[in-house]
């Protein structure tokens, strides 16, 4: 099921001004609210991860700022999942006490994941922030960049799928 969430003006503009993304920050705070179970919350952001990747594929020839967000996100999502399902307690205690996730708990969990899964995880998430950054915020990758980088988002999403399925 989806659902669509139309924020008003001035919570919008407030998650802006927090630097905070409204979407994600939903989903947090739904989760904490309702208490889930790791397990579920692990499912919760591998079925993020897929829906991600799916939209930035079909956004792929015609938007390359929509798909570089997209695709971010997807291999974001994938981190949240691994880093639950590897069980790194002392990032998700902190993920819990802020509510959200940050760019540290993110990178920190990328990197033990990458000690689990190799170096090339640790690539494909550099290659996933350069596409937030220089696709999404600042708008400066055309198609074919963003194209070039899909391959490791993609790897990402297989692999993390393929872990979660041994577990």
């Amino acid at each position: 099921m989806s659902l669509q969430i139309i924020l008003p003006e001035k919570l919008a503009s407030k998650l802006k001004e927090l630097n905070v993304d409204p979407e994600a920050y939903v989903i947090d705070t739904i989760i904490k609210e309702l208490k889930l179970d790791p397990q579920s919350i692990l499912e919760i952001h591998a079925e993020l991860a897929e829906r991600f990747l799916e939209e930035g594929k079909q956004l792929i020839d015609k938007d390359p700022v929509q798909t570089s967000e997209k695709l971010y996100k997807a291999a974001e999502e994938c981190i949240k999942a691994l880093a639950i399902h590897f069980k790194f307690e002392d990032i998700l205690v902190k993920v819990r006490e802020r509510g959200r996730w940050t760019v540290t708990e993110l990178e920190k969990s990328t990197s033990r994941i990458s000690d689990k899964l190799g170096k090339w995880f640790y690539d494909a998430w550099a290659q996933a922030n350069y596409l937030h950054v220089w696709g999404f915020h600042e708008a400066k990758l055309d198609i074919e960049d963003v194209k070039k980088r899909l391959v490791d988002i993609d790897r990402m999403i297989m692999e993390t799928r393929k872990t979660l399925r041994k577990a």
